[in-house]
Order: C-alpha cells, then sequence, then structure tokens
C-alpha cells in the first residue's frame, strides 16, 4: 500500500470513529466476554457496541457528548481518576501532536488499569526510541495486531492514508513474550457458483 499525505486539518475534539471491523480484529486474537471494559474515548460508541455485542461490560467516557450519552464525561488525559477497578481499557485514543498524547494515554492507561489495555494506534508508533517504556521495556506489552485494510474514519468508505495496529499490554503481573499478530475484514462468503445459476 502506498502511504500518501493527508490533506485533512485535524480540530480539537474532532469525532474519529472506528469502523466496527476494526474492534472485530482485536477480539478474535483477546475475546474480552464477561470482563468489565472501561472505553475512555467513546466518540459515538461504535468500539462500545462491537464489545458488547461480544459480551463485555462497557463503561464509556469521553471529554465531550457526540452524538450518544456517555456515562461519564471525563477528560482521560487531565483529569485524576480514583474511581473503580476495571479488567481492561479499550480505546482509539487521541493521537496529538507526535503521538505525544497517544504515549500519555498508554501511560496512563497502564497505571490505571492492572488489566488488558488495547490502544489502537499507527503502525509506526513502537517505532520511536522514546518509546521504549511502553514495549521494549515493559514486560506487560504482549502483542502488536497489524490491520491489513485501512480505516475510513469518515465512514464514507474511503479509506485513510495511514496504516493501524493494535497494541496490546497484559496484566501488571505478566511477563509477556510480545507476538505479532495480524488482522484483516472478514468480508461475507462468496456466493455459491449455483447461485448465479439462472434456470432455464
Amino acid at each position: 500500500m502506498t502511504v500518501t499525505a493527508s490533506n485533512y486539518v485535524r480540530a480539537d475534539n474532532d469525532l474519529y470513529q472506528t469502523e466496527p471491523w476494526a474492534t472485530e480484529v482485536l477480539l478474535r486474537h483477546f475475546p474480552l466476554a464477561g470482563l468489565q471494559v472501561w472505553e475512555p474515548a467513546a466518540g459515538n460508541h461504535l468500539m462500545a457496541d462491537v464489545l458488547r455485542h461480544h459480551g463485555a461490560v462497557v463503561k464509556t467516557s469521553d471529554i465531550v457528548t457526540y452524538d450518544r450519552e456517555h456515562n461519564a464525561i471525563r477528560d482521560f488525559l487531565n483529569a485524576p481518576y480514583t474511581g473503580p477497578a476495571f479488567d481492561a481499557i479499550i480505546t482509539n485514543p487521541p493521537y496529538g501532536k507526535g503521538n505525544r498524547d497517544a504515549v500519555r494515554f498508554a501511560e496512563l492507561a497502564l497505571d490505571r488499569c492492572d488489566g488488558l489495555v488495547a490502544l489502537l494506534l499507527t503502525a509506526k508508533f513502537d517505532f520511536g526510541k522514546t518509546r521504549r517504556h511502553l514495549f521494549q521495556d515493559n514486560p506487560r506489552f504482549m502483542a502488536k495486531i497489524a490491520l491489513l485494510d485501512r480505516i475510513s474514519w469518515a465512514g464514507n468508505g474511503e479509506t485513510g492514508t495511514e496504516d493501524h495496529a493494535w497494541y496490546v499490554w497484559g496484566p501488571k503481573a505478566l511477563q509477556a513474550t510480545p507476538r505479532m499478530l495480524w488482522g484483516a475484514k472478514i468480508l461475507p462468503a462468496s456466493p455459491s457458483p449455483h447461485e448465479h445459476r439462472r434456470d432455464v
């Protein structure tokens, strides 16, 4: 795939909706049925809806309300958190300039959740040498799941210009051996040739 520059200018609190198939990719590798999950950048709940469909108990929050109400309005990056513990934090966080917000989001998520943390980020997010504390030097880092298809953030079928991946960390007690995984959209099965045959 060729990476091309985007002419889209990001705005504060802009809404980037994660197509359901991208969350399905995560759940193929890491099922979350029955777990208490916090989605702290919930947007319009596209990710939360998929998690619930697969049996997770999801609480949502975000810095603002878009079209759907959250369980709480919360600035994950700036508001202290003293609420209940969750089994997992799953989200597509804001990236910020130079991915600095995404780095801080990862750090806070790992601090606030003793269980599974999965963040949807750019495919080269783990390349930065200043992020070794999240990957190379982090015993909780479990897996990178590269998305083999690009996400349409606008929801209009036009794919974005950048590749993405899930980054997954496990429980604090875990000493993980990181794995490289892959996932793509699962398209409906092609109809049988007999379904195209016309009776004469």
